[in-house]
């Protein structure tokens, strides 16, 4: 096993700050918000990504730096860089990307909203007729909801809740004498309890009409405060620490200590207070005064927050305001198999999602609970859907005698609640519940079952890059291996092992797995192509992840492009190595592909002297992927799925539309004809389908 030596010191390798480069990829969504050849009401909901994005990143990232920041000098001194110097750098970049967000808002959004007779109206802006129905709506169902609080002169503690949107009220003109002449009171918009953000109002012919919520009670402002004859009202959100700071040991009960976490994390440190810049100062004082908030916290927004409620933004039913439909598509030789575990003796098969059906897991994982044949199953859950059949499907296994064993992973950040619900279901029904592992995240994603057949124990399993969640396998990027390969099930096997005897003396065919030999493999498989490249070889690498930030694997790219090896990176999110600089990565090319989809897939690909090897992994450059996870990859050995992966990468790697270079412009190239990766994967793997096959699944 690698052992952790992770203490920061200075280093004079070129790397891009992190945060900064998360930062980037946040934009690099912006842009999505800004381009008109994007549907307009998939806009909307880039912006709604942004601003989620942001939102967890103040969560976790921000908060973080401010802890840094407030460690003793001799220990800030060990770190690379200065995290005070990081978050000045931070704050003018995220408020340079608050300005233009509004603009786009304001003056992209809005505008083409107009153009396609959608009314985002004001409280400003209603008609008489308007005013009235308004009323009428907000006495009868929000109403109910809302407990204004009044701030008066003592220190009277008043808690907001993290990503919740609060009305400060500055109340003027009593109608009474025994009133003071203002006073301030705070009031949370009942977002959860109305069901959305937005209210829509009666249509006029072909003029339709929506409001925020939070305009419908300023103007109903007069029937919640009716001693008083004026009012301004200021949005304010704020924005708390999500670090979970736990003990990880398995003594003890970890999931009660997630759950103590979870309660925290509503009441944790504020990383930002978000308020509207014409928010008078004694109304900030106030709330700074009632709340314990202080100054250092206070971030300029915009006159509304949390504009990831946009994803709730009505469509008016008008489709062609969205993407066109790409129904999900069939796996040609899965879909006419009956037997999954049958099909899966004879070969190999890749699923491409979220372009191809996840149904075939789900099959899979049924299919298995139900066969008397099959003895054992096993799984890891990171992230599930609420509503998970498979996690069912475990259950009915477990229920019905099998042995079960399930490695969930309690901190899956935010995603935790969900996973507690499973794991306590899966408990109750008998399942062998390993609730993740001291010091390491178990970020794999596994499957096997065991089969006696003819009193033989036979393997099969499911590897993937990507979660066992239904919702996200619609709109993730991921590839999952379905197969029977003894190898790689025995080595599946002892990553079960691992995750139960925790014994890092594990030896693998076929697997690479985190934190035991993936590191040092993929070190070897550079080297090898560097030990090409000054043969006079053509060395050659292309690399598929979402981050890259480890420095050791960065400073051996950089020596790979030194040696002449060519390289190139597809890297959605952070990226910290510096492309093209003379010398020393001349030889690096790096794109980010942000679309549609979510890019979420990592793979690896070595040339190895024109004997191609591929790797598919859960796992990216980054040092928690590599030493602090539970992580595989694995290889791709069947000549037709190489074949399919190799494909898909050629279109990322060639695509003039929605790909990006490191600095976040869009990549040009002398083309015949436009790429659209996206676009392009799903017609290749519809030309798969054969004749006379339905290609697309008409119940997704």
């Amino acid at each position: 096993m690698e052992t952790n030596t992770e203490d920061k010191k200075p280093t004079l390798t070129p790397l891009i700050n992190r945060e900064l480069s998360w930062l980037a990829f946040n934009y690099r969504v912006l842009q999505e918000a800004k381009d008109r050849t994007v549907p307009l009401l998939e806009r909307i909901k880039f912006m709604a990504i942004f601003s989620s994005n942001l939102d967890e990143y103040f969560k976790v990232r921000v908060a973080t730096l401010k802890r840094l920041i407030k460690l003793k000098k001799k220990t800030r001194e060990k770190l690379s860089e200065d995290p005070a110097d990081t978050f000045e750098q931070v704050m003018q970049e995220v408020k340079r990307q608050q300005e233009e967000f509004g603009e786009v808002f304001r003056e992209g959004i809005l505008v083409d909203l107009r153009q396609q007779d959608i009314h985002l109206l004001t409280e400003n802006e209603l008609s008489e007729a308007q005013q009235q129905w308004v009323q009428t709506y907000f006495t009868e169902h929000v109403q109910p909801h809302i407990l204004p609080l009044l701030l008066d002169d003592t220190e009277t503690h008043f808690f907001l809740k993290d990503q919740t949107v609060y009305l400060g009220v500055h109340l003027f003109e009593p109608k009474k004498q025994n009133l003071k002449p203002e006073r301030f009171s705070m009031l949370e918009i009942p977002t959860k309890k109305h069901g959305g953000r937005f209210v829509k109002l009666p249509t006029e012919g072909e003029q339709r009409y929506v409001m925020f919520l939070d305009d419908v009670i300023r103007f109903c402002l007069p029937a919640l405060y009716p001693d008083y004859g004026r009012f301004e009202a200021h949005a304010v959100k704020v924005s708390r620490d999500a670090e979970l700071d736990i003990e990880e040991e398995v003594s003890g009960s970890l999931m009660a200590k997630i759950q103590k976490s979870l309660k925290k994390r509503e009441t944790g440190y504020p990383a930002r207070l978000l308020y509207d810049p014409v928010t008078p100062q004694a109304m900030l004082d106030a709330i700074m005064a009632h709340t314990g908030i202080s100054e250092d916290e206070l971030v300029e927004g915009s006159k509304y927050h949390n504009f990831r409620d946009f994803f709730g933004f009505p469509d008016f039913n008008l489709p062609d305001l969205k993407y066109s439909p790409q129904p999900t598509l069939v796996h040609p030789l899965l879909e006419k198999e009956e037997s999954l575990i049958e099909a899966m003796k004879k070969q190999d098969y890749m699923a491409h999602y979220p372009y191809q059906s996840f149904d075939y897991v789900l099959r899979l994982f049924e299919e298995a609970a139900n066969d008397p044949k099959v003895t054992a199953m096993s799984a890891t859950l990171y992230r599930v859907a609420d509503d998970s059949a498979i996690a069912k499907s475990l259950v009915k296994a477990a229920k019905s005698g099998k042995l079960v064993t399930v490695v969930v992973e309690l901190k899956a950040r935010f995603d935790e609640e969900s996973n507690i619900f499973w794991a306590g279901k899966l408990q109750k029904a008998g399942a062998n519940v390993i609730l993740g592992l001291p010091d390491l995240k178990v970020h794999t994603k596994l499957g096997l079952i065991t089969r006696n057949e003819d009193g033989q124990l036979v393997n099969y399993a499911y590897l993937s890059t990507g979660n066992y969640n239904e919702d996200t396998s619609r709109i993730y990027a991921d590839h999952a291996l379905f197969t029977s390969n003894k190898d790689i099930t025995q080595d599946v096997e002892q990553v079960f092992n691992f995750f139960i005897d925790r014994q890092h003396d594990k030896k693998f065919k076929k697997l690479l797995m985190a934190p035991i030999n993936m590191r040092d493999r993929f070190v070897e498989l550079i080297n090898r192509e560097i030990k090409n490249a000054t043969k006079g070889k053509p060395a050659k690498m292309i690399l598929k992840m979402n981050a890259l930030q480890d420095e050791r694997m960065i400073k051996k790219l950089y020596a790979a492009s030194q040696a002449g090896v060519k390289i190139e990176l597809l890297v959605r999110g952070i990226c910290c190595l510096v492309p093209g600089v003379e010398g020393l990565s001349d030889n690096i090319r790096v794109r980010s592909i942000v679309d549609r989809y979510l890019e979420h897939a990592r793979v690896y690909i070595f040339h190895n002297d024109g004997k191609e090897e591929y790797y598919v992994a859960s796992a990216d450059w980054m040092t928690r992927n590599l030493s602090r996870r539970v992580e595989v990859a694995f290889p791709l050995l069947q000549k037709d799925i190489i074949e399919q992966v190799r494909t898909i990468i050629d279109l990322q790697l060639t695509d003039d539309t929605k790909a990006r270079d490191i600095d976040n412009n869009y990549v040009e190239q002398v083309s015949p004809t436009h790429v659209r990766s996206q676009y392009a994967i799903y017609e290749y793997l519809r030309s798969l389908v054969p004749e006379g096959m339905d290609p697309a699944r008409k119940s997704e």
